[in-house]
């Protein structure tokens, strides 16, 4: 069996065993399943270098193998009764025709909604709104489009209805991305659909606007859902005469998605984050009744993210300390935040590394924290009193005392991190939001 070409072999014969299949002829439909999973296996084994293509080629084995299987068992049962179609599309009927369209749209469904579930984060994010620092208001539009609705639903009936689209949009690293977790944690019985354009983009004319078409299919299916869209602008830009041609229908299939005659949309919340909300098509702009500027952090709110992203890390800071690092950091987003907090956390480590004495000291046991032991190493001056000369690779690993985050670390750490949102974008996002929007 040559090596190079088992892939090709495989998919040659699988698509010899589905035309079979479809025209009836089971046993020989058996016999080229078979024969095309042995040569996937042999191309897992010998031709896919990735983890990727290894398991992309045991996902198409498994479905053949049970389309095998479920062959296997009619042919040794009784073979009058009309045999399932490979899709979930009924019985095929001995006529043909129509019903075989009928099928045949119902395995197109159904391998675009496994190639959906494939992409998909049908999760359960772990953020609760307490880790979400600051953003009041965008908070509570965000449990009035969603939580209410699932707790009260007799609230909303007749003309007063939850939102059915939301926009949340501000600077790179404000927190959109983490507040849409922490909806999907809150709302804890609906499902979370975490989409990128991607997923949702196909190289096949006409594929990608049926993605759109049956995303919204299942999130109808499991609803109550929201479907978050992070950088929502790179699938829905103003619609222009440079567009191609399948970017132009994605956009149309999410305009009649979101709002379209005959769609239910009932228990569907669509969720959206950008960076930057102009380049939107002004029609997709509407569909999103509410659009919720997230803007970078006050220095109240900074205070508490330096607090969040220091978490139980041994360190000395007071709430002073804290209160004057949220002064010091204006400009700065929970992002830029969350990245000065690390490089600060690897000062101590530094000190470690660089270290050329050390002396013994007592401190909390790692296994126990209310035990005390007193042969712990850490780092110090030459001059210090029990000071001994040595460097960091002969202290025995279990014995370094972590050593504690400083405020001299962080303010270090800020000589040299600096904030990432430039000027002129802050100042087109302020013209939008006194345009369409509301302060988050």
């Amino acid at each position: 069996m040559s090596h190079g070409s088992s892939l090709q072999k495989a998919i040659d014969l699988v698509t010899k065993a589905t035309e079979e299949d479809k025209n009836k002829n089971y046993q020989q439909a058996l016999h080229y399943y078979e024969h095309g999973v042995e040569y996937f296996l042999h191309a897992m084994k010998y031709e896919a270098h990735s983890d990727r293509a290894k398991e992309s080629i045991r996902t198409k084995c498994v479905s053949y193998l049970d389309r095998a299987e479920k062959l296997k068992t009619y042919l040794a049962s009784d073979k009058k009764k009309p045999m399932k179609d490979p899709s979930a599309g009924g019985t095929a009927s001995k006529k043909g025709g129509d019903d075989d369209d009928d099928n045949e749209a119902g395995t197109e469904t159904k391998k675009m909604k496994d190639q959906l579930s494939g992409a998909l984060v049908m999760e359960k994010p772990n953020v609760k709104w307490d880790d979400v620092a600051g953003l009041n208001a965008a908070k509570e539009a965000l449990k009035e489009a969603v939580i209410l609705p699932i707790k009260f639903p007799h609230l909303f009936q007749g003309n007063r209805k939850p939102w059915k689209g939301i926009l949340l949009f501000g600077p790179p690293g404000t927190g959109k991305s983490y507040l849409a977790k922490a909806v999907a944690t809150e709302a804890n019985n609906s499902t979370f659909f975490s989409v990128s354009s991607a997923d949702l983009t196909s190289k096949w004319l006409g594929e990608s606007e049926k993605l759109v078409k049956n995303l919204f299919a299942m999130a109808r299916e499991y609803k109550p859902s929201i479907i978050f869209i992070d950088e929502v602008d790179s699938l829905c830009s103003a619609r222009g005469d440079n567009d191609s041609e399948a970017s132009k229908r994605i956009k149309t299939e999410f305009l009649v998605q979101m709002q379209g005659v005959g769609n239910d949309t009932d228990g569907i919340l669509v969720l959206g984050a950008t960076n930057i909300p102009w380049v939107l098509d002004s029609a997709i702009r509407r569909r999103f009744e509410k659009r919720i500027y997230i803007p970078l952090p006050e220095a109240p709110a900074r205070a508490d993210m330096f607090k969040l992203a220091i978490g139980d890390t041994a360190n000395e800071l007071t709430a002073s300390n804290f209160q004057e690092l949220g002064r010091l950091t204006e400009g700065f987003s929970g992002a830029d935040i969350n990245i000065l907090v690390r490089d600060a956390m690897m000062q101590p480590v530094r000190k470690v590394q660089t270290a050329t004495h050390f002396r013994r000291v007592s401190g909390q046991s790692r296994e126990d924290p209310d035990v005390r032991v007193d042969d712990l190493m850490e780092p110090c001056p030459p001059n210090a009193a029990g000071a001994m000369e040595m460097n960091w690779t002969e202290v025995e690993g279990s014995k370094l005392k972590e050593p504690l985050v400083s405020m001299a670390d962080i303010k270090r750490s800020l000589a040299s991190v600096k904030p990432t949102v430039n000027h002129e974008d802050l100042t087109k996002l302020q013209k939008f939001t006194a345009d369409f929007g509301q302060e988050g």
